[in-house]
């Protein structure tokens, strides 16, 4: 059942929080060293998660995907970050690609983007028929349902800036030669559809926002508070009921280290 009263709602422009340098420097390394230690028990006990984001263009995404892998194991965590399909996934259904990069057991698997493409960016851009954009609401929760049934643990994050902010950041893209990168003219022409694009997910959470899967809207106005908050979202997801403490030694490793390093009673 979805939860359209109490979904969440996009930020009011001017009403984003704002932390100190301070601040954010303090609570950022105990945040990261906390989603190190989820990381490290989902490995263990051979759990996985998926963190999907979306948000905005130059929301900050990616500084917020780069903060929350900070100190994991690479081994233990992908990064997928979801463009246009391929030839090969555009023969398939749209969700067939999202299949492909599900986590193994152990592992977190976090999309930059997602399968909520096709009621964002193919909907506003008119690139998916209406038929089928709105017929993707029951397809995405029937989706994440099957996830969550198989005991994947899944976080969703939408981060949403204001359109003066929005327009301030594709500027220091234009300024930093460094940025550049970052930037195309489908940032422009979506900072022109911001309306619509924020229209389309509020109706995406109104729609796909469950008990067992909802949404996390986070004010991105200020890059330090989303950062916090999408760390914050996460580690509070998949820790919940789940064993954060360290493994004991089994008792051939504990019985060497007793005999090579005389530890041990």
């Amino acid at each position: 059942m979805t939860t359209e009263e109490a979904g969440p709602r996009l930020p009011a422009d001017g009403t984003h929080p704002r932390v100190s340098r301070e601040e954010y420097d303090i609570r950022l390394r105990t945040l990261q060293l906390r989603m190190r230690t989820v990381s490290l028990a989902y490995h263990q006990q051979r759990l996985n998660g998926i963190v999907a984001i979306e948000g905005s263009d130059a929301a900050g995404k990616g500084g917020a995907i780069r903060r929350m892998t900070a100190e994991l194991d690479p081994r233990h965590y992908d990064v997928w970050p979801i463009g246009p399909p391929t030839e090969e996934e555009s023969r398939h259904h749209y969700l067939w690609r999202f299949w492909q990069r599900h986590p193994a057991r152990g592992e977190i698997g976090i999309f930059d983007r997602t399968w909520y493409g096709r009621v964002l960016v193919e909907r506003v851009e008119a690139l998916a028929p209406g038929p089928q954009w709105r017929r993707a609401y029951d397809e995405i929760r029937n989706f994440e349902q099957a996830l969550i049934d198989d005991g994947t643990r899944l976080a969703k994050i939408y981060i949403h800036v204001s359109a003066d902010e929005q327009r301030k950041r594709l500027r220091e893209r234009v300024e930093n030669k460094y940025k550049r990168w970052k930037l195309s003219a489908a940032d422009f022409r979506s900072h022109l559809r911001l309306a619509e694009y924020d229209a389309a997910a509020t109706e995406m959470f109104a729609k796909t926002s469950t008990d067992a899967a909802p949404w996390h809207v986070i004010a991105g106005d200020d890059k330090h508070y989303a950062r916090l908050a999408v760390l914050e979202t996460v580690t509070e997801a998949f820790a919940r009921n789940v064993d954060l403490s360290p493994l004991p030694l089994d008792e051939d490793t504990a019985r060497l280290a007793a005999e090579i390093l005389g530890t041990g009673d």
